[in-house]
């Protein structure tokens, strides 16, 4: 038996152990994104990348085996950015968006893909509650928002964008003239209450996630009706009150008291709220530093000033959103600020300690050519559809067909991405090593399996499954240098290279280069692999080593 050491745990292991192994057995998380038990390591990621403390060298856990008396450091900040490096050099060749970039557009960043897909498939109930995962105000905003996420659709490149925004509004109004409006679950009682000061776009929306959270809520609203700027700054006609008053009906229906008619101007105010509240939200709208600064908090120049990572103003437990901040914006801004600042909140009366939302990686295809929107476009309804009027002739078959304009540039993998998951843990950075891109392209659109060579890192796993599997015509390398693809022999088909072991090839890709030809089915799962011992402060501000 050899004895070893990693991060000061001992193990007796049989010799030629691996590293990675013997660390599985201690408990030890090591990141890896080319290695897959039961085969042959080719440390090709360079990933699982840890340090011999007695020669100083760094080696791969996945292909080194273990020596008596040998002693290994994983969690270095050595190692850590040596990893890091190792992915960034691989996201430097990635060609693939881990969300779509009307995601992006989108303030609240809901996932839109996955709602023109429900729509398509006439699950209506499903996409409200996609919808109201990230949007608690969608009928609303669906009159009222500029679109920002039709902006940033990949599809106006070829024609038109999707109209995002008014399916939106129309998955919206479906569930608000049903017997029973989608309402989302709530957590248990937490014990918590919280006063929300306002009730415009971000003092409803953050009352609607708090309350999701599991706290009490109360709003406390100077005017006669909840609404804010949504009753005084809209038209009747472009925000009907009878929408205005349903969507909000929904949020009180979560649970949320009500004080009416309650103004909040003075400190002493303000103090009392807070000697009665575990928290307080401000979202009172545009306002004057004067009158900040009468609250007792400090102002800036736009209004109050506040950490723009976690809302948090200068008084502990007090947080402001919306145009509080930063005099006008968007409706879905305010909305999105609400929603942010909600779970900045259930951090702070959790006890935890208050972090930002902070970094949340995703790789980005960027700018597309031409011939580029034709691969999306292959997979799409290619005629360009005119936008009906609301109220008249938009029904499920016109909502259905505009729907399937979508190039569903989400990443069918999105959630449960090995790549994805250690490039945010890692805080790597998509852009540290920037070098021309290869074409979007997808191979194998005639098969059930599709293969994105742009995501590839030639792991070569899927290659050792079908050999070991003895697939008569398999995978296999073609090309030189940074030209080598995975390809199928003599110009088959994927169908017929994977023929015994598809799935075991799609579920073994870290990179999502391989993904069966169906679209997504349901929101997407978090990958669950455990945090490396001793790396759980790094997990917390993943751009820190």
């Amino acid at each position: 038996m050899v004895k070893i050491k990693i991060d000061n745990r001992e193990a007796e292991v049989p010799p030629g152990s691996n590293i990675i192994d013997v660390a599985e057995q201690l408990g030890i998380e090591i990141p890896t994104l080319c290695y897959l038990k039961g085969y042959e390591p080719s440390t090709s990621c360079q990933v699982c990348t840890v340090k011999d403390r007695r020669t100083g060298r760094l080696i791969p856990a996945c292909g080194t085996k273990v020596a008596d008396g040998m002693e290994i450091d994983c969690e270095t900040d050595e190692v850590f950015n040596v990893r890091r490096t190792a992915l960034e050099l691989l996201l430097s060749e990635h060609v693939g968006d881990c969300r779509a970039p009307c995601d992006f557009a989108c303030p609240a960043h809901m996932d839109i893909p996955l709602m023109l897909q429900q729509i398509s498939d006439e699950e209506l109930r499903s996409a409200i509650m996609t919808v109201k995962e990230d949007i608690a105000l969608p009928a609303i905003l669906g009159r009222v928002c500029p679109k920002p996420c039709e902006k940033g659709c990949r599809r106006k490149g070829a024609d038109s964008p999707v109209a995002i925004c008014d399916l939106k509004r129309y998955v919206a109004d479906m569930d608000l003239a049903t017997d029973d409006p989608y309402l989302p679950p709530c957590k248990p009682d937490s014990g918590k209450r919280v006063a929300v000061v306002g009730s415009g776009p971000s003092g409803l929306a953050g009352a609607y996630y708090l309350r999701r959270a599991g706290h009490a809520c109360t709003f406390v609203e100077k005017n006669e009706q909840l609404g804010g700027r949504l009753r005084t700054e809209e038209s009747e006609e472009d925000l009907p009150r009878d929408v205005l008053d349903a969507e909000i009906k929904q949020i009180v229906r979560l649970g949320v008291d009500l004080r009416m008619q309650t103004a909040v101007t003075s400190k002493e105010q303000l103090d009392a709220l807070r000697e009665e509240f575990d928290a307080v939200l401000l979202a009172i709208g545009k306002t004057t530093p004067e009158k900040v600064e009468l609250l007792g908090l400090r102002a800036a120049k736009k209004g109050i000033d506040v950490d723009k990572e976690t809302y948090s103003t200068n008084r502990r437990g007090v947080f402001a959103v919306g145009n509080l901040l930063r005099g006008k914006g968007m409706v879905v801004r305010s909305a999105a600020d609400g929603k942010e600042a909600a779970c900045i909140i259930d951090q702070f009366l959790a006890g935890k300690r208050i972090l930002s939302l902070g970094y949340e990686f995703s790789s980005r295809i960027g700018r597309v050519e031409s011939g580029e929107i034709d691969e999306f476009l292959a997979g799409s309804i290619t005629a360009e559809l005119a936008v009906p009027d609301f109220g008249t002739n938009y029904d499920q078959n016109d909502a259905g067909e505009q729907s399937d304009r979508c190039f569903d540039c989400t990443c069918s993998s999105h959630g449960n991405c090995k790549l994805e998951y250690w490039s945010e843990f890692y805080g790597a950075n998509p852009n540290r090593y920037p070098r021309e891109r290869r074409a979007y392209e997808v191979i194998g659109r005639e098969s059930s399996v599709f293969f994105e060579p742009g995501k590839c890192i030639k792991c070569e796993l899927c290659i050792k499954i079908a050999e070991k599997a003895s697939e008569p015509l398999g995978l296999t390398f073609v090309g030189r240098g940074f030209d080598v693809l995975v390809s199928v022999p003599f110009d088959g088909q994927m169908d017929d290279a994977l023929s015994k072991v598809a799935a075991d090839c799609v579920a073994a890709c870290p990179t999502a280069a391989l993904s069966f030809a169906e679209k997504r089915r349901g929101p997407t799962a978090v990958v669950q692999l455990d945090i490396p011992v001793g790396a759980e402060e790094a997990a917390q501000v993943p751009n820190a080593p």
